[in-house]
């Protein structure tokens, strides 16, 4: 699984299939634990993880690792990546062609990794993966699709913007590893949108 893994993160770090490899520093490829049982899915790498080549390094990064720690869980344990793998200029939304043409990445680290809940991390991984939007008014939700869960929760960055949405981060990060105990101990979990019916 790690070779696997470390496969792609070459095939990341040399890609120039799409136009942001022409502006960006590095390729941001997924870091983390492999054997996790959650993938947490963001939008694009900004400006420091373009600089550093890891994902969420920055502010939002740093919101996402404490809400993390509030619900007992170390960025060590988890497996962190995006939608696109390279920062779109000025940070701005990823193109659907950007988002297209990196998607065979994720759909593999997803392969590899198997976890048993993906979580989407704001309104462009909502859109990408789900076809959603308005990730506000979905957000604490679990979605089955394809056999595959997901759980629905604002992206950190808006935590940045708006304060008070940082308690709503860490209330949702507890929900999801709850709900991780309760997958693995073979409970039977709500699902609030299922698009496999």
């Amino acid at each position: 699984m790690e070779k696997k893994l470390k496969k792609i993160k070459e095939q990341v770090t040399e890609c120039t299939n799409c136009e942001l490899s022409q502006t960006r520093t590095n390729s941001v490829p997924g870091k983390g634990n492999f054997k996790s049982d959650v993938i947490f899915v963001g939008e694009a790498p900004g400006k420091n993880e373009d600089i550093k080549g890891e994902p969420f390094i920055g502010i939002a990064g740093k919101k996402l690792s404490s809400a993390l720690e509030n619900a007992g869980i170390s960025r060590e344990q988890v497996y962190i990546t995006n939608i696109v793998k390279c920062r779109p200029p000025k940070n701005r939304v990823p193109t659907i062609i950007e988002r297209d043409t990196c998607k065979n990445y994720l759909e593999k680290e997803i392969q590899i990794i198997k976890p048993e809940i993906i979580c989407i991390l704001g309104n462009t991984a909502f859109k990408s993966l789900l076809d959603g939007k308005e990730i506000i008014k979905f957000r604490g939700k679990i979605v089955k699709k394809n056999d595959q869960l997901y759980f629905l929760t604002i992206h950190p960055a808006a935590t940045i913007y708006n304060q008070k949405l940082i308690s709503v981060l860490k209330k949702d990060m507890k929900k999801l590893f709850k709900l991780i105990e309760e997958i693995k101990n073979k409970k039977k979990i709500k699902i609030d949108i299922d698009y496999s019916s």
